[in-house]
């Protein structure tokens, strides 16, 4: 399966992502980044944004995310509203702040 973890930048997001040792997974995060480090991070939209759920969910489906791993309540409050949409797209958004 292949996942995506918000908040790459947080110890706790590399964390899980050890914790999901058989997926494929990708990190992100809308912080401001180094370009060196976007090699490895995707940049994601601000969850401030208008168009936060949209952008979240074309960057779900350009790189064939199952699952996506939110890590911040901001994250997690604005996708919730919209969760119904991303399972029409068979993208299951997991609350990454209890999987630890």
């Amino acid at each position: 399966m292949k996942v995506l973890i918000t908040s790459a930048t947080l110890g706790v997001a590399h964390k899980l992502k050890n914790k999901l040792n058989n997926d494929v997974v990708l990190l992100g995060d809308y912080a401001d980044l180094p370009a060196f480090m976007l090699k490895n991070i995707i940049k994601l939209p601000n969850p401030a944004t208008d168009t936060y759920t949209h952008e979240m969910l074309k960057i779900c489906l350009d790189n064939d995310i199952e699952a996506l791993y939110p890590l911040t309540n901001a994250e997690m409050d604005v996708l919730l509203i919209s969760e119904q949409l991303f399972k029409e797209y068979n993208i299951n958004i997991i609350d990454g702040r209890n999987e630890l």
